[in-house]
């Protein structure tokens, strides 16, 4: 905002003056540009940036990011910036349709999960992951994004072929929120093209589009004085820029361009209230937007360090608004206050709300007061401290980290720099730049930029959104704007806040002892046995250089606990997360460990319980002593029990009013026969069946001993720092000895062929779902080969179903084999369309599952699952993630540790036989659940 400048320009010029400079420079000087990056300008206009970077090895990102989108189109081209995005999938000069999936995939590209490209108002973005092994998969790669940037063919038969495609991607996004959206954007973007510009377009345009529509966008747009070609990876700089020059400075810069003109969006002339209601609504929420200003870049030292003074102002009021939640009777379910962007130029003070059971007065008055707070009192000296603390730490991680940082991370950074001018000192200058800043910045300063960009005045735009049918008198436009104003005229005072203790425990546990070590020298871990019977995995790395993560792991679960105390068991980890531990409660939490990262979170699944953690790796002791709170110190609150109770009742009382909810409870009931202990879509009224006292008893009984835990850490751990931490947190836990197992309850899903229909919702969506369940005996080979046929059966589906048919923009097949309750397997098929279509595609499933029964895969189509899977294990073995579940994994399920390092010998061992084999066995045309969504006017 303007005054938010001209005011910290003011602060800084007095600071300037004061000390001649700030650190070593002065705050005028421009910010820099980082030295790991080349970037330059070919002859034709054409930007490219260029870094090395070696994580992953073997594996280039690329990028081709077109500064054009949904705003430059005309009127009878609306939604055609998207339309373009599709078609350079669909043919190319050097790629024939489907050759360009096609190829990608046999080098271990993924069609979705790494090939990709997105559309947005101002930009349009091309993205893909190359691996580096080959030098004729990188030319190609760049042959690619050539084709891309000016070689789209635009065939007739398959602009014909796609309009179906991108057809379905609207229908997906049809619906409630599209309905309100296009009430709000009007407004919101009054008297701007933004108003009338929504990426996705207009489904008669979409339809009707002559073939020169859409050539006419890409041949205008698609132009290299807009565009830009991004290189991160594993490459040499010098190659990469000769492949630059290669394919990019041949393309010709039109003679007379056309002028890309600004969508500008003007002041707001005056206050409005808007209330937007729909029957298919789930929450009701509040929104107040100031008027737009033009947003000003970063480019002095002086701007950067403005940054920081924002985001410290940030930090702080949002996290009063969360303490808000916390409240016995809630006054919002969640609420956030920012100044921000929301096209790109332009940003405004906005405030939300999603609103609680008290109603919207309750949430307008708390937004507002909040606000209003912070802006004449200002903030604490003790929040101001824990936030830089925090904000300090973040900057500290990601520089900590600066050599493994990934190339896909990196590259974001390099994208919105050409788009939006966001600096890119680089990592070391910004943290430099938060130690010299940030203790320069005081609680005035902060309290004065808080004051300025609090509108106190000014024209806004309020907005409710809400289903048809409240607990609370729905206001009219008039009386919405007019709670707003009575708001701001409610008296407020100063925050205040109450001390908290400084450490996490009172007293250290007694420390028990590590009575066995072994080591496991080909997984490079060591696996310790503790007194109390607890078991630790250690398996230190370096593929990050301050990230621990931990899992802990026994069965157990809710399954062990009758009917009666399903809604119990299943609340009890969750309420334990909402009330906190020890003597902290999840806010009280958040400031003791002001400055440190650091999370635990306990888990109760149906067969299994357990915990989850990570810190960086000097708050390896703070990730000690919190795991140790949650297992022996949960903490009883009924203030903070009741306030979630309240919030997750108003969450869920509208649910069932949007049709995928409808359809999800009625598939779940069909599926297990209205079994008492189902999967269920949440209802407000299972909420009232919670009983603190006794969910809080079965969360002790499941933690309180610690028989038969198996404690996994992984990271940048030191054996001799942290057995001392193990010993004192773990080995110290209570312990019975005997471990717990877990029960089959004897649910199990309906057999035979089951076919069900489900009539909800105005739009014309259906939604096919198709199970395959059943019991097995359990074969570590066909769960192998079963997810093999998974990722072939997606190929087919894709090119099946979305290429051939137009029936469908995305969708698929899952499934897994699993153990516990019991051995069973669980298959899913998943297809979004439209009720036309159906039967079709139901059809057209079935068609490629007898395939795949009767004939098997292809050769060909298992080998690019096969390569895919080898570039997925190259990566994922030099991740903590990847380790961390692994092992796991195996301790879960009784596998040998050495199966993690075999994965690629078991993928190549792989035949097309085992995969039919699977097939056979597993799809069973006589035992399986169809359930179709369709519109409540569908047949």
């Amino acid at each position: 905002m303007q005054k938010r400048k001209t005011f910290l320009l003011a602060v800084l010029t007095t600071l300037f003056m004061a000390t001649g400079t700030f650190g070593q420079a002065p705050l005028s000087q421009k910010l820099p540009v980082d030295g790991k990056i080349k970037i330059g300008t070919l002859s034709n206009g054409l930007t490219y940036y260029i870094r090395k970077n070696s994580r992953p090895e073997k594996k280039v990102e690329l990028r081709l990011v077109v500064n054009t989108g949904s705003i430059l189109e005309d009127d009878d081209q609306q939604g055609l910036a998207h339309f373009t995005e599709h078609m350079a999938f669909n043919g190319t000069k050097n790629f024939k349709k489907n050759e360009l999936v096609s190829f990608l995939q046999t080098i271990g590209v993924e069609f979705g999960a790494d090939l990709n490209a997105y559309t947005s108002f101002d930009e349009t973005v091309y993205i893909l992951p190359i691996p580096t092994d080959k030098k004729e998969n990188i030319e190609k790669g760049f042959q690619v994004l050539e084709d891309w940037a000016s070689n789209l063919t635009f065939e007739n038969a398959e602009i014909d072929k796609e309009r179906g495609v991108v057809l379905e991607e609207s229908r997906l996004g049809k619906g409630a929120n599209d309905r309100i959206n296009k009430v709000l954007f009007p407004k919101l973007f009054e008297g701007s093209k933004y108003a009338q510009r929504l990426p996705i377009g207009k489904d008669d345009i979409l339809k009707n589009f002559k073939y020169d529509v859409v050539k006419r966008f890409y041949k205008d747009w698609y132009r290299p004085d807009l565009m830009a070609v991004l290189v991160v990876g594993d490459i040499d700089p010098a190659e990469a820029e000769r492949l630059i020059k290669k394919h990019f400075e041949k393309i010709k810069a039109p003679a007379k361009p056309r002028v890309r003109t600004p969508a500008n969006i003007p002041l707001r002339k005056k206050s409005e209230g808007i209330v937007i209601t729909d029957k298919e609504a789930t929450n009701s929420i509040l929104r107040i937007y100031h008027t737009f200003t033009p947003s000003e870049e970063d480019v002095t030292l002086g701007d950067y360090r403005e940054s920081i003074v924002k985001g410290l102002f940030t930090s702080m009021l949002n996290q009063r608004l969360q303490e808000l939640t916390q409240k016995p009777e809630p006054p919002f379910i969640f609420g956030n206050s920012s100044i921000g962007g929301f096209v790109r130029g332009y940003e405004s003070y906005s405030s939300f709300a999603v609103i609680g059971k008290p109603g919207i007065e309750a949430a307008v008055n708390a937004l507002i007061e909040e606000n209003e707070r912070a802006r004449k009192f200002g903030f604490t000296a003790n929040e101001l401290e824990r936030t830089k603390m925090n904000m300090l730490k973040t900057m500290e991680r990601a520089y900590n980290e600066r050599d493994k940082s990934e190339s896909r991370n990196i590259i974001g950074e390099y994208v919105r720099n050409f788009l939006e001018h966001e600096p890119i000192p680089g990592i070391e200058k910004e943290y430099e730049y938060y130690k010299e800043f940030m203790p320069g910045i005081s609680l005035e300063e902060v309290n004065q930029y808080t004051a300025a960009n609090i509108p106190s005045v000014g024209n806004r735009l309020v907005v409710l959104t809400a289903p048809e049918k409240t607990d609370y008198q729905i206001p009219t436009n008039e009386e919405l704007l007019s709670l707003v104003e009575k708001a701001e005229k409610i008296k407020v005072s100063a925050y205040e806040e109450k001390a908290i203790a400084s450490s996490l425990l009172a007293s250290i546990p007694t420390a028990g002892k590590i009575i066995k070590e072994e080591e496991n020298k080909k997984a490079g871990f060591t696996e310790l046995t503790l007194s109390n019977g607890v078991k630790v995995i250690l398996k230190p790395t370096d593929f990050k250089n301050d990230q621990v993560l931990m899992s802990a792991f026994r069965y157990g679960g809710q399954f062990l606990y009758d009917t009666p105390d399903r809604f119990n068991a299943e609340s009890a980890a969750t309420l334990v997360s909402q009330m906190g531990v020890g003597e902290f409660s999840p806010i009280d939490l958040q400031k003791v460990l002001a400055g440190k990262t650091v999370s635990v979170n306990p888990r109760i699944n149906a067969a299994t319980e357990g915990l989850n953690g990570q810190s960086s790796a000097s708050d390896l002791e703070s990730l000690f002593q919190l795991t140790y709170l949650f297992m022996t110190q949960p903490r009883e609150d009924k203030d903070l029990f009741t306030s979630y109770i309240s919030k997750q009742q108003a969450l869920y009382q509208n649910l069932m009013s949007e049709p995928r909810a409808v359809f999800q409870d009625s598939l779940l009931a069909t599926l297990y026969k209205h079994h008492p202990r189902a999967p269920k879509v949440p209802k407000p009224e299972d909420y009232a069946k919670i009983n603190l006292s006794r969910s809080l008893e079965i969360y002790k009984e499941r933690f309180g001993d610690a028989s038969g835990f198996t404690f996994v850490f992984v990271g940048a751990i030191k054996l001799d720092e942290i057995k001392p931490l193990i010993a004192t947190y773990l080995a110290s836990l209570p312990s019975e000895g005997t471990p717990p197992k877990y029960r089959d309850i004897g649910m199990r899903p309906v057999s035979g062929v089951v076919k069900e229909k489900v009539f909800s919702g105005t739009e014309p969506k259906s939604f096919i779902i198709m199970q395959f369940n059943g019991e097995t005996t359990y074969s570590k080979q066909d769960a192998f080969a079963l997810q093999a046929l998974i990722e072939v059966m997606n190929i087919k589906l894709i090119e099946t179903l979305r290429e051939e048919l137009s029936g469908i923009y995305g969708g698929g097949m899952y499934g897994s084999i699993n153990r516990t309750p019991y051995n069973n397997y669980n298959i899913g098929i998943s297809l979004p369309c439209g009720p036309e279509n159906v039967d079709k595609l139901i059809t057209a499933t079935l068609g490629e599952i007898e395939k795949a029964k009767t004939k098997g895969p292809s050769e060909t189509d298992l080998n690019k699952v096969k390569e895919t899977w080898k570039k997925q294990y190259e990566e994922n073995i030099k991740t903590n993630n990847y380790w961390l579940e692994q092992l796991q994994s195996s301790v879960e399920n009784g596998t040998p540790f050495e199966d993690i390092l075999t994965y690629e010998t078991r993928v190549d061992a792989l035949k097309t036989a085992d995969l039919k084999a699977v097939a056979n066995k597993f799809l069973d045309m006589k035992n399986f659940v169809q359930v179709v969504l369709y519109p409540q006017t569908g047949n």
